[in-house]
C-alpha cells in the first residue's frame, strides 16, 4: 500500500531575506515539486540560497484547474511545498483550494511558519493585540468600500486590512469619513525592506501624512486601525439602534418613531426622541 506524501505550506520571507528559516529552507531543498504563485518570482529567492528543486505554478487563475496535478504527486508518495511570492501563503494570496483539496484526499498538510505582514505590523504597531480582525483587501470602488468600513464602524477589536499603494489615500479618507478624525491608525509600509515606514496617528493626521508625501503611497501597505471604543455612561446611543431610528423616521412621526425605537432598542425614549429632533433639524 503506497503512502502519501506530504503537502508542506512554507512561508517565505516578506522583503528581508534574513527572516527565512532554517526549517523552511530545509523543506524546500527535500520536496520533489515547490507549487508557487509565480515561478519567475520565487526562482529568483531559490536561485538565491541555491535550491534547485524544480517550481510549477499555482496561482489565483489555474489553482482549481491544475490543482489536480499537485493531488496527483502527493498521492503518489510525493512531497510538495507550496509557497506565495512573500510571507505565508493563503492569507490573502492563493492555495485554499489545493490545501482543501489536500485535507479531503487524506493527505498531511504540514505549516512552516515564518513571515506574515500582518503579524508583523500588529506586533509592533502599538494597539491592542490580544482581539483583532483582519478585513484582508477592501472593495476597489468607493461605494463597496464605504459600506465595507460601515458594517465595521461598531468593531471593537483593532481592524487590520492589506491595502493597494494606489489606493492607500483613498481608503484612508474612506476610514476618517467613517471611522472619525481621532480614531487610532497605524500605516506599515514596506515592512522588513529598505524604506520600512511605521508611522501611527490618529486617522486625519494620518491622512495629511500620507497626503503630503507620494512616497509613502507606494510598496506593499498594511492598514491597522484602532477599534471602536463605546461612549461612557447612558447618554450613549449606537449606531445601530440610530439606524432604527431612522427607518422609523421615515414612515411615522417623530414621537411614535421615539417610542417604537425605545422598545426595540432599550436605548431611553426621551435621549431617541432628542435624537429624532436633531435628525429632522428641529432640535
Amino acid at each position: 500500500m503506497s503512502t502519501c506524501g506530504t503537502l508542506y505550506v512554507v512561508a517565505t520571507p516578506i522583503g528581508n531575506l534574513d527572516d527565512i528559516s532554517a526549517r523552511a529552507l530545509r523543506v524546500l531543498r527535500e520536496v520533489a515539486l515547490i507549487a508557487a504563485e509565480d515561478t519567475r518570482h520565487s526562482q529568483r529567492l531559490l536561485q538565491h540560497f541555491g535550491i534547485g528543486t524544480p517550481l510549477a505554478a499555482c496561482h489565483e487563475h489555474n489553482e482549481r484547474d491544475q490543482g489536480g496535478r499537485f493531488i496527483g504527486r502527493l498521492l503518489a508518495g510525493e512531497d510538495v511545498a507550496l509557497i506565495s511570492d512573500a510571507g505565508t501563503p493563503l492569507i490573502s494570496d492563493p492555495g485554499f483550494h489545493l490545501v482543501r483539496s489536500a485535507r479531503a484526499a487524506g493527505i498531511a498538510v504540514v505549516p512552516v511558519p515564518g513571515a506574515c505582514a500582518l503579524i508583523a505590523a500588529l506586533s509592533a504597531a502599538g494597539l491592542p493585540s490580544d482581539r483583532f480582525i483582519f478585513e484582508g483587501f477592501l472593495p476597489a470602488k468607493a461605494l463597496g468600500r464605504r459600506q465595507r468600513l460601515e458594517a465595521l464602524r461598531e468593531e471593537p477589536r483593532t481592524l487590520l486590512f492589506y491595502e493597494a499603494p494606489h489606493r492607500l489615500l483613498e481608503s484612508v479618507e474612506d476610514m476618517l469619513a467613517v471611522f472619525g478624525p481621532e480614531r487610532p491608525a497605524l500605516l506599515a509600509r514596506e515592512l522588513t525592506k529598505t524604506f520600512e515606514t511605521l508611522k501611527g496617528l490618529p486617522l486625519a493626521e494620518l491622512r495629511e501624512f500620507i497626503a503630503a508625501d507620494s512616497n509613502q503611497q507606494r510598496g506593499e501597505c498594511v492598514l491597522l486601525v484602532g477599534g471602536w471604543q463605546a461612549p461612557e455612561g447612558e447618554e450613549a446611543i449606537s449606531v445601530e439602534s440610530l439606524r432604527v431610528l431612522d427607518l422609523l423616521l421615515a414612515e411615522m412621526p417623530v414621537k411614535r418613531a421615539a417610542a417604537l425605537a425605545a422598545e426595540i432598542t432599550g436605548v431611553r425614549k426621551n435621549l431617541l426622541y432628542q435624537a429624532a429632533l436633531e435628525r429632522q433639524g428641529k432640535a
